[in-house]
């Protein structure tokens, strides 16, 4: 029986590598830092695999009818994609993949009845670039992606979402080899709406309800009120991304999230923080 070690959930906006500079002073140093705590987390929790949850961003995805989930099953991932790299200020990376727990995740989301696909050819941009840049910069620790649709209308549903998370949580826990230490990270959002009419505002007071609501432990109040009508009323085609980290707190059994940071940033035209869960069940 493996072992869940660590559930986070943090944004990956394309600013925090690419033109992070360009915001206040003491913005960045607050985005380094929390960035850098985050890491601390995952670090201590001493991962043998990352199984990570982030928006495709249509890169990989049909535009219509994309399954929910797609996980990647490759033995090495390279990234970034060759056209975002400039974007993201990053120069090319590569990081072991794990088939084994890839194909693992996958067999048993078929089986319970998800809508999901598997690929070896997956292209990152920042869904997982900046994430590990900022958490894993040696690219150390081996990664399983499972690219989500959080664009294309339908998206899935909060339950759908939470259902995910836990197919993760029972595969890991009743499929994978003994003694095996699994990280799984959820990342996307905070409010944004990318090339929208609104796409330099960002909604505070929305991103401090969700965290604080992530705080309380319920999933489903969570469920119940963080729906994507209200996700897409705070950012439309970006917001909806946290439904990702809904996978992850449905992984570490529905406990109290701990948020880490948040940074309103107009800069990065996106709310920017991070989340953690001390206690896995």
């Amino acid at each position: 029986m493996a072992e869940i070690v660590s559930v986070i959930a943090l944004a990956h906006a394309p600013g925090c590598t690419g033109w992070l500079g360009s915001a206040p002073e003491d913005e960045q140093a607050e985005i380094v830092g929390g960035y850098a705590k985050m890491r601390e987390h995952l670090q201590a929790s001493r991962p043998d695999v990352i199984v990570g949850v982030a928006n495709d961003h249509m890169l990989n995805q049909p535009l219509h009818d994309p399954p929910d989930f797609c996980v990647g099953t490759a033995a090495r991932w390279r990234g970034p994609a060759e056209f975002f790299k400039s974007w993201l200020d990053l120069d090319g990376y590569e990081v072991d993949g794990h088939p084994d727990v890839a194909e693992a995740l996958a067999a048993a989301g078929e089986a319970a009845g998800l809508s999901l696909d598997s690929r070896d050819d997956l292209l990152f941009d920042d869904n997982f670039s900046v994430p590990l840049h900022y958490l894993t910069p040696d690219y150390s620790v081996p990664l399983v992606p499972i690219h989500m649709n959080c664009i294309s209308p339908p998206v899935p549903t909060p339950e759908i979402s939470v259902r995910a998370g836990e197919v993760i949580a029972r595969t890991i826990r009743d499929d994978l080899p003994d003694g095996m230490r699994v990280a799984v990270m959820g990342t996307g959002g905070l409010s944004h709406e990318p090339g929208g009419p609104r796409y330099f505002t960002l909604d505070e007071d929305f991103d401090r309800w969700f965290m604080a609501l992530l705080e309380e432990g319920d999933l489903g109040k969570v469920c119940r009120e963080a729906t994507v009508e209200k996700m897409n009323a705070a950012g439309g085609g970006g917001t909806t991304e946290l439904l990702a980290w809904m996978v992850a707190m449905a992984a570490a059994g529905g406990t109290r999230a701990r948020s880490i940071f948040y940074v309103p940033s107009a800069e990065m035209r996106c709310g920017i923080g991070g989340t953690v869960w001390d206690t896995i069940h």
